[in-house]
């Protein structure tokens, strides 16, 4: 189990982890080079794996504490998602699927704006995990940005004006767009739902300082006016977003796909709604965000 092969994708993170299978036990020999290569690539692909609910957390948890699914959209109704019951508090259902025209699972088939995990939460999550049950044909791809270099690239005007500040990440509207159940619609950024954390991030292990930015819509820089919080944000989304700092992943079934959430934000492409796409995910409780 040590001798595993690690590829990667040459672009701007991302690399291709062969020779495990994630479904038999893992030595720790295995596992350090999966963390080592984990720190240097920020997001790794195990692909062809077959994997139950359990053993999907049990992978998990090998990379810290599981934190709990996220709060589901207002309209989601609660049905039958095919999560082992024991699994259900921990794993997320990212679907197209319907049964009965009732959704199973959330964020449906449209496009997803880049985004962190959960970061509306003071403890944002360390890592998610996301594999592959169904997948469309075409369509569904999951584009990654990599923040450390997207912090590095900054020009020096964006580096001093985002240093020592701090922004809101919305906690009332998921990746879609979608309400959360509890919430209602904030006009004014300033009164936005959520955790507020630094937009410059250092981790605490290596050092590297990446830009944190959550999602864009319902954001605010506090203690600038909402029209200079605007442009500000608008022009560090505009450089952080750039293709260079990017890496698209196109999913098969048993493709495992984990990232860095501290350091990575990620999307999704729209995809043809009568297709179907079923996915489970894992999150990792973070530490506290410290400032960069």
């Amino acid at each position: 189990m040590t001798d595993i092969w690690i590829q990667p994708t040459g672009g701007a993170l991302g690399a291709d982890i062969h020779g495990v299978d994630l479904s038999q036990p893992m030595s720790e020999a295995t596992y350090d080079r999966i963390l080592q290569a984990w720190s240097e690539h920020l997001v790794l692909r195990f692909s062809g794996q077959r994997l139950d609910d359990p053993t999907l957390l049990k992978f998990s948890a090998r990379f810290g504490e599981l934190d709990r699914a996220p709060i589901a959209a207002a309209h989601h109704e609660r049905i039958e998602t095919g999560v082992d019951k024991e699994c259900e508090p921990w794993i997320s259902v990212i679907s197209s699927v319907k049964k009965n025209g009732v959704p199973v699972g959330g964020l449906g088939s449209h496009e997803l704006v880049w985004h962190t995990d959960m970061s509306y939460n003071p403890l944002p999550p360390r890592a998610s995990l996301l594999y592959a049950l169904e997948v469309p044909p075409d369509g569904g791809n999951t584009g990654f940005l990599n923040m450390y270099a997207a912090y590095d690239t900054l020009p020096d005007e964006l580096k001093r004006a985002v240093e020592g500040k701090t922004c809101i990440h919305d906690s009332s509207r998921n990746s879609a767009g979608e309400l959360r159940k509890g919430f209602q619609t904030t006009f004014d950024v300033r009164k936005t739902p959520g955790a507020v954390h630094p937009l410059v991030r250092l981790n605490p292990l290596s050092k590297r300082k990446a830009l944190f930015l959550g999602r864009r819509p319902g954001a605010y820089i506090h203690g600038l006016g909402v029209e200079e919080s605007e442009k500000l944000l608008d022009a560090i989304w505009a450089h952080a977003s750039q293709e260079r700092f990017a890496w698209y992943q196109k999913w098969r079934v048993g493709d495992l796909v984990m990232w860095d959430n501290r350091c990575v934000m990620h999307r999704r492409d729209a995809f043809d709604e009568e297709q179907r796409r079923l996915m489970h995910r894992t999150q990792i409780i973070g530490e506290p965000v410290q400032a960069g």
